[in-house]
């Protein structure tokens, strides 16, 4: 372990969610951001819990912090999109989650999103001429949203970070560190 790595201390993220994300695309990057500091909230459509997903298997339940409807901007410094198919087809026909995002970006917060997350951002109008990468299922809608979709690990354009599966949670962690300690 390096003696040099980033504080994130007083950095605030915002994970969106809707049940049925991809467990993993969730707790990896929060873990690697509560272990330098940050302060990672769980935002979802609803108050209460949300269910993850082990790929086509029920996960764990999760506390909710905030609303979609709720919460506010100014409060986070960043914002992670985890996949999940069920999540992802659910969490773009919000449209307080689809704001949040459009304000997120507009606003330059860096953005991480994996796997299936990046249909949010298509229906949030976000990806046009953007690079890109995503589970490789979403490359044809990526690049009908105008967006150019790479084939790698992990992508970043501008505020922009993204990947495309859990095998790439350590460069997708390390990318959105890199992103809140700069």
């Amino acid at each position: 372990m390096s003696t040099s790595q980033p504080t994130l201390k007083d950095k605030r993220i915002a994970v969106l969610v809707t049940d049925g994300f991809e467990q993993i695309e969730l707790t990896s990057p929060r873990d690697a951001a509560e272990e330098l500091g940050a302060k990672v909230d769980i935002i979802a459509d609803k108050p209460g819990e949300v269910r993850g997903w082990h790929h086509t298997d029920p996960g764990d339940a999760f506390p909710v912090a905030n609303t979609f409807e709720k919460i506010q901007l100014d409060d986070y410094d960043a914002v992670v999109l985890p996949g999940g198919v069920i999540n992802a087809d659910q969490i773009r026909m919000n449209d307080a989650a689809v704001s949040f995002v459009q304000g997120a970006a507009g606003a330059g917060k860096p953005m991480a999103v994996i796997c299936h997350g990046a249909w949010l951002l298509i229906s949030a109008g976000l990806v046009d001429g953007k690079d890109i990468t995503s589970y490789p299922s979403l490359k044809d809608d990526l690049e009908n949203a105008g967006a150019h979709w790479l084939d790698q690990e992990v992508v970043r354009a501008g505020n922009l970070i993204s990947s495309r599966k859990p095998g790439d949670l350590p460069a997708f962690n390390d990318a959105l560190i890199g992103a809140l300690a700069a």
